[in-house]
């Protein structure tokens, strides 16, 4: 044998075939049983809009109707998206805690930046292709219109990395989809149900106000709307400076955990 067959292969800087094929992994299966990954989004986010269609028609005219359901139809698609990307990032290491495959996952020629890379880029290209879908469906409820492409490109990232990142964290943290239930329950919905989705928050107290600026999920929230409206309650550099602090954080502590190997070695 070739003494010369025996050497560690040798991926340079970054191992670019070995971070695309996680990625192509995570995103494929995050959107592969499109009859639960992708229908059941769309239904969701077109019962909202048919519920609130429905109650406004007895308290209002249908001017102020679909005033209403345009602000709130750009909210449901992001919100839908990042829920989509932490449910990915997350049941992907639950299940293969379960099915005992982590080990395997763990000998690929992968470093720990390129690990977290991996699963970030899988489940956030799922939840902006759930988003994409979804955006589709509410066109039967509103009227979407585009203000800034870059911006809404940009707060779509954003917003579905930061799911993604704390789903890469609990999914490693977590041992049972008991866990991820309770985070899903108790955290990540009523961030999301009180970062201004269904309301628009200058409407709110001062007080108020104040509390729902600390919640990073309203400046998704409010920039991805702003990029399709043009109008939004926060400013829009502001919101990207904190999303941009906050997911990396979320990446250094992905990063050292992966490192480390924190609950993922036996």
């Amino acid at each position: 044998m070739n003494a010369g067959s025996l050497q560690p292969r040798r991926f340079g800087t970054v191992n670019w075939m070995g971070l695309y094929t996680l990625t192509r992994r995570e995103a494929l299966r995050g959107l592969q049983d499109y009859n639960y990954q992708i229908l059941g989004p769309v239904v969701s986010c077109l019962l909202y809009l048919g519920v609130f269609h429905l109650a406004l028609r007895t308290t209002g005219g249908m001017a102020s109707n679909a005033s209403l359901l345009d602000f709130i139809a750009p909210g449901l698609i992001i919100f839908v998206a990042c829920e989509k990307a932490f449910e990915c990032a997350c049941g992907s290491f639950i299940f293969d805690k379960h099915e005992r495959v982590m080990a395997d996952l763990l000998m690929a020629p992968l470093n720990a930046a390129e690990r977290v890379c991996g699963y970030l880029g899988g489940a956030s290209a799922a939840g902006m292709g759930v988003g994409a879908v979804v955006a589709l469906a509410t066109l039967l409820f509103a009227d979407l219109s585009l203000f800034n492409l870059p911006a809404l490109l940009f707060f779509a990232l954003m917003g579905t990395m930061l799911h993604a990142l704390i789903g890469i964290l609990v999914g490693i943290w977590a041992e049972k989809w008991d866990s991820f239930a309770a985070v899903h329950t108790f955290l990540l919905l009523p961030l999301s149900f009180l970062s201004g989705v269904f309301y628009r928050v200058e409407n709110l107290p001062e007080a108020a106000q104040n509390l729902v600026r600390l919640n990073p999920v309203f400046y998704i929230i409010d920039g991805f709307r702003f990029a399709m409206t043009g109008t939004g309650s926060a400013d829009p550099l502001t919101g990207a400076g904190v999303l941009l602090a906050a997911n990396a954080i979320l990446f250094c502590i992905a990063y050292r955990w992966f490192r480390s190997g924190y609950r993922l070695k036996p």
